[in-house]
């Protein structure tokens, strides 16, 4: 963060304002609402600040600064069209590390004022760190059109009962899901709105007492939720609406680290990812430590890359979770297969190309008990979209080919896919392997003629990486 966001109480706190124009007077009524004492360096005043002179806690001290004016004040703000001015004040705050914002000037600023949309005493604060201020004002616009006027009531009326709920309710679990309850209901707000404060608290009062009588029946559960392939934009309405509700979250390594960003911050985050070669928890041992933490009255979130029963051992978990006789609920997801091939500009179906599709794993022992029907995988008609199959890939190539598929079949590896370092490797069914070996883990395999409808339709990130032979590419370096 190029600034750290942070609300400060300025009750009696002096302030100085150097400037007495237009400008001057906006902050100086922002600075008034927070109850700050403030003083006014100018040579003159505006019309608007002369008529707040003789309100409490302002006073013009003098007509030019001088660097003592910074000995008792915790913030200055700048104001004037002076450069030098600016220049002088703001190296003399910084000598005594006082915060000091210098008006459309980021360079001569130690912290900004953001957009505030204020429902008092619920505040929020927006800003690009000086870079976007119209999309600033945008987003504010928008904020203020979807947040109820009565929003700032219902946190006051909440801040009367907090120490009653703190004291009857001890466990921290059960009080959060009382506020849940509370505020997501929906019902307070509706009464506050329409100036009906003795049936807000009425509403207060029942659920508080509700909640007590069931303090002792603290259930927990499960939601399996698809994070999908990566882009944090794919992650589904209702996936982060329970995400931000969960008390504990066990995410794999594909998940997006932004998506983590939006859960709670004083939920639970435990890495429970798979990698070759490189597992931090048998499936088993995970059924049941998922099976425990639910036993213990928390909201658990299984959080899966892409979708979890496509691949994702979803249906496994879920199995363990049921028999537990633990509550749960599934958040599909856009699996990887179909929102990478997406993001690369091949459609898996095509009345031209394609007429179905098939999901596999690579990762599965191609030559043993688990061996596929290469037979009908082969069909040339048929699009195949392999999962994980980077490290098979030569097992793949050879047994499509031995089993009737063309090896000029179009194929594209896909790694990364749908982040913004997506890259995509078009070859060949020959030369699969070393496609593969070029890739980056994560990749994904895509078998097929739509393949060829890449370089028509592709859309997302950079262009595709054409597969050169080895040689080639030495000659090219």
């Amino acid at each position: 963060m190029e600034y750290l966001p942070i609300f400060i109480d300025l009750k009696n706190r002096p302030v100085l304002v150097v400037g007495g124009g237009i400008v001057a007077a906006r902050k100086i009524q922002m600075l008034q609402r927070a109850g700050a004492t403030i003083t006014i360096v100018a040579p003159a005043l505006c019309t608007e600040l002369k008529k707040v002179l003789i309100t409490q806690n302002i006073s013009w001290i003098s007509k030019n600064f001088q660097p003592i004016m910074l000995d008792k004040v915790i913030l200055v703000i700048v104001a004037t069209n002076d450069p030098k001015l600016n220049t002088f004040i703001y190296q003399n705050a910084e000598k005594h590390n006082i915060l000091i914002n210098t008006v459309d000037d980021k360079n001569k600023c130690s912290f900004i004022f953001p957009a505030i949309v204020d429902r008092n005493p619920v505040l929020i604060g927006i800003s690009s760190c000086g870079k976007a201020p119209i999309l600033v004002r945008i987003l504010r616009e928008k904020l203020e059109l979807l947040l109820p006027k009565s929003l700032g009531f219902v946190a006051k009326l909440a801040g009367a009962w907090r120490n009653q709920v703190k004291q009857h309710i001890v466990d921290t679990v059960l009080r959060r899901q009382f506020w849940e309850k509370i505020f997501y209901n929906g019902h307070v707000a509706t009464l506050m709105e329409q100036g009906r404060p003795k049936e807000a608290n009425k509403v207060f009062n029942y659920t508080l007492n509700h909640s007590r009588k069931n303090k002792n029946n603290k259930k927990g559960h499960v939601t399996l939720v698809g994070a999908g392939p990566g882009d944090i934009g794919l992650l589904t309405i209702k996936g982060l609406q329970v995400i931000q509700q969960a008390d504990i979250i066990l995410y794999d390594y594909l998940v997006n680290s932004d998506i983590l960003d939006l859960a709670r911050r004083d939920a639970d985050k435990i890495c429970v990812g798979k990698r070759v070669g490189n597992h931090l928890i048998s499936q088993k041992k995970l059924n049941q430590f998922i099976v425990q933490l639910a036993q213990k009255g928390n909201k658990v979130v299984r959080l899966k890359g892409g979708d979890p029963f496509i691949f994702g051992r979803g249906g496994e978990e879920l199995q363990a979770i049921a028999e537990a006789g633990i509550a749960f609920q599934v958040v599909p997801g856009i699996t990887a297969g179909i929102g990478v091939a997406a993001y690369s500009g091949i459609p898996l179906t095509h009345r031209k190309y394609a007429h179905s599709v098939v999901f596999i794993t690579g990762h599965h022992n191609t030559n043993g008990d688990n061996q596929f029907n290469w037979n009908s995988l082969s069909n040339n008609q048929q699009t195949l979209v392999i999962y994980m199959g980077k490290i098979n890939a030569i097992s793949i190539k050879n047994n499509l080919i031995i089993h009737g598929r063309n090896m000029q079949t179009p194929v594209a590896v896909i790694s990364r896919g749908t982040y913004q370092d997506q890259k995509i490797l078009i070859g060949t069914l020959i030369e699969l392997e070393k496609l593969a070996q070029m890739a980056d883990y994560p990749a994904l395999l895509v078998i097929g003629d739509v393949v060829s409808l890449h370089s028509k339709i592709n859309w997302f990130g950079q262009k595709a990486l054409n597969y050169y032979p080895i040689n080639s590419i030495i000659n090219l370096i």
